[in-house]
């Protein structure tokens, strides 16, 4: 009896075959270890309540519960890289670890579950990323290591607004508060240290967003036509900034001793779409964050330009034509600068589906993630 059972179990994906589980367990020492080497990603399968309450530093929080669980799971995270998986007290994330594992990634799961690690007093982070649970539903999250091993997470917003987290420090890239019915609230949010902003556009610089993202000390770095039509006075924006620093194509400043943002062209070459970015006035950004390379390509075709654009860990490109890429051009450009993770955004209603079959043997790990 206790095999057939055993069996049944393999069916329903828990073990590997008859007896023998398919992930590895271990306890908090061995976890701990595991999770100071660089090629591994952090997954919280509990609830989001559950997570704001206090989660391990680095992890990535998709509820084990949902019914497309295994599909947000194969969105977010690679096949090639280890997951270690945990829960409250170690019972869920077996049973996530089991059904992953079945869909091919390698897994070790927490025993003892978070309830184990805080008994060992090892250190957690406790809230949600000064989100609301509602709003900690709607945004993906992806994490990642920095070259020295500190944690960086990029929160996808809405359309091209990427919310970055390193180090206790926040940097916010093209903030906007509405694009059609979704809103976004950054007073729920923490002040950022750095705001970025690529271009003029409504769907890129909007000034309520910036006052709401800005204290005393804040630094936005932007090009020369943003900073001509943003009010820094006591007027209706209410816009009160430390700093505000004008970029164009090639310049390259220093934030801090780990963090450097380097300003790169982004513009149109179709004929006929020229007119929407032309050549010289907005940039794409490369951030270089503690030795990790990240582009931020902006509104942007692919141009001569990313032939000289090397060494990217990490990249957004966007691609919904007439004012950026298609597809076919997204595909290209990825080809060209060879980032190790491709993040499509600022595809609006473009379909993006296809771009990680035809990007399928280039070595590039392609996650879409919904901007909406």
């Amino acid at each position: 009896m206790k095999k057939i059972i055993t069996c049944v179990l393999t069916i329903l994906g828990l073990t590997s075959a008859c007896g023998q589980k398919n992930y590895e367990d271990r306890d908090v020492q061995g976890f701990s270890k595991l999770l100071a080497q660089p090629d591994v990603i952090i997954l919280d399968v509990r609830t989001a309540k559950e997570f704001a309450e206090g989660y391990i530093e680095g992890a990535v929080n998709i509820d084990q519960s949902l019914s497309n669980f295994i599909a947000k799971v194969k969105a977010a995270l690679p096949t090639d890289k280890t997951i270690a998986v945990y829960c409250r007290s170690g019972r869920r994330s077996a049973s996530a670890a089991a059904r992953l594992a079945a869909e091919g990634f390698k897994v070790v799961n927490l025993k003892g579950g978070i309830m184990a690690w805080n008994a060992a007093n090892m250190p957690v982070t406790t809230g949600s990323s000064d989100l609301s649970d509602s709003q900690s539903k709607s945004y993906e999250v992806d994490a990642f290591k920095t070259k020295s091993g500190k944690t960086i997470k990029f929160h996808a917003l809405i359309h091209a607004s990427i919310r970055i987290e390193y180090d206790g420090r926040e940097m916010m890239v093209d903030p906007v508060t509405q694009l059609g019915n979704k809103t976004i609230d950054y007073t729920a949010m923490p002040k950022a240290d750095y705001i970025l902003v690529t271009h003029e556009h409504g769907d890129h610089f909007d000034q309520a967003a910036i006052a709401q993202l800005s204290a005393g000390d804040t630094r936005l770095i932007t090009n020369l036509r943003c900073t001509e039509r943003l009010r820094t006075d006591d007027g209706a924006s209410g816009t009160r900034l430390g700093y505000v620093e004008v970029m164009g194509n090639g310049d390259t400043m220093t934030l801090s001793d780990d963090i450097t943002v380097e300003a790169v062209p982004a513009y149109n070459i179709t004929e006929g779409h020229t007119q929407f970015h032309p050549k010289g006035r907005d940039n794409g950004f490369i951030l270089t964050i503690d030795g990790l390379r990240i582009y931020i390509a902006g509104d942007t075709e692919d141009i001569p330009e990313m032939a000289d654009i090397k060494d990217i860990d990490i990249a957004f490109m966007p691609c919904n034509q007439p004012y950026t890429m298609t597809p076919e051009q997204l595909i290209k450009a990825a080809k060209t600068v060879k980032p190790k993770v491709l993040f499509p955004y600022h595809y609006g209603q473009t379909d993006v589906s296809s771009i990680p079959s035809e990007l399928k043997g280039c070595g590039i790990d392609v996650r879409i993630r919904h901007y909406e």
